[in-house]
């Protein structure tokens, strides 16, 4: 069974496959938060799916969350007794990076564009409604080309509240009308039109730049209410990031556990 692990930088995803999703949970990011506190609330999630530890035989991370890595490494070396596959651009992902420098792309952008390639073909665009807003374009041949990163919906948000003393911090839905009558309606219409806007007007500029159409694919957890909006996303994809990984670590040898961690842990066997 492998042990997914996505880290971003609002939530860390964990999931277990074993030829289909057998679990998918998701805990608030932590950078102070140790791999025994992860450990205890991985293992209670897991007997409440039936599952057990030593069902695990692999492991892989995908983190845009440096500080997080070291925990989450110890979480799979010391509870699950596995050496976790760790998402980077030097790894074989099966399509070329053509961007200047490769090293400086989040994974979890690579990961998506390695998921929705496979399963959608290409030439494509990924939007990702995270903490921040991403849109990676990928060719027909799958090769990444590069993208647009603008401020994510729920930072721009809090930024609106923090720098405007009047306006009150507002939660994220669709208004029926664009002009708002109200401070809140109106600010409403700004964050959902807004960013529709910005979907469509960015699509349309990768498309002209590439020199036809693309097929629009949306994952993130905001990406169901922000489609409703617009023709301009084609499918919604809410796993993305985990089937990448899932991928990528079938496309990769797994890696082996040191022979001092090893012997320690035959020792306690």
């Amino acid at each position: 069974m492998l042990l997914v692990i996505d880290a971003g930088n609002t939530n860390i995803v964990f999931a277990v496959h074993d030829g289909e999703w057998r679990g998918i949970w998701r805990i608030a990011t932590d950078d102070a938060r140790t791999s025994d506190e992860y450990a205890v609330w991985m293992l209670a999630l897991l007997t409440h799916s039936g599952l057990k530890p030593a069902q695990v035989s692999r492991a892989v991370i995908g983190t845009v969350v440096p500080a997080a890595l070291y925990h989450l490494r110890r979480l799979c070396r010391d509870w699950f007794h596995v050496e976790p596959l760790i998402a980077r651009a030097t790894l074989d992902w099966g399509f070329q990076i053509k961007v200047d420098q490769p090293g400086e792309v989040g994974a979890d952008r690579l990961l998506n564009c390695m998921a929705a390639h496979t399963k959608f073909g290409g030439p494509l665009v990924i939007v990702d409604f995270g903490t921040a807003t991403t849109f990676d374009v990928v060719d027909g041949d799958g090769a990444y080309l590069g993208g647009v990163i603008a401020p994510g919906i729920n930072l721009s948000i809090e930024a609106l509240h923090r720098a405007a003393a009047r306006l009150p911090r507002i939660g994220i839905g669709r208004p029926q009308s664009v002009i708002g009558r109200a401070t809140v309606p109106a600010m409403q219409s700004g964050i959902y039109w807004g960013y529709i806007g910005l979907v469509e007007g960015l699509v349309a500029r990768i498309q002209a730049e590439y020199g036809g159409p693309l097929k629009v694919i949306a994952t993130g957890g905001l990406a169901p209410l922000f489609a409703e909006g617009t023709m301009v996303i084609e499918r919604i994809e809410p796993d993305l990031t985990l089937d990448g990984l899932r991928m990528l670590a079938d496309r990769n040898p797994a890696p082996t556990l040191s022979k001092d961690r090893q012997r320690i842990l035959d020792s306690e066997l």
